[in-house]
């Protein structure tokens, strides 16, 4: 049996703790029918804002650092029926989620200073800023 320094067991547990820098990233959940939206590797608390997102919030920072949107199959085939002109936005079967967060603006009846609206608002320049994309299982 080998034994070994603290400090060599510190170099091996740091080596492999060290990770890739974080990439803003959109994942698609068939299972859920969910896009998982995380902008920041902060940890994060979250709070519903209606039937499609619940937004995260930072720890420390309590800034928008991601969302989560559910029912994303059913909203999408709600909105071709209303807006079919979104399939333009669609490339190879992916889109910039910050075109489903507009989407979901444009086809709210929601007050312009409201809560939901500026929380839609701060999504959507996070996604567009962040460039992130998301597979779409319905269009």
């Amino acid at each position: 049996m080998t034994t070994m320094s603290n400090e060599e067991f510190a170099r091996i547990v740091l080596s492999k703790a060290q990770s890739e820098p974080f990439v803003p990233t959109a994942q698609y959940d068939s299972d859920g029918d969910c896009i998982e939206f995380l902008a920041s590797p902060e940890p994060f608390f979250a709070e519903r804002v209606d039937d499609l997102v619940t937004v995260y919030y930072g720890q420390d920072s309590h800034e928008i650092v991601g969302s989560l949107l559910k029912g994303v199959s059913e909203f999408c085939q709600q909105l071709l029926q209303k807006m079919p002109g979104f399939k333009i936005e669609v490339h190879d079967g992916r889109v910039r989620l910050h075109h489903i967060f507009r989407a979901r603006l444009w086809s709210s009846v929601t007050e312009e200073d409201s809560m939901p609206t500026l929380t839609y608002k701060k999504l959507m320049a996070i996604a567009e800023e962040t460039c992130v994309e998301a597979e779409l299982c319905c269009v």
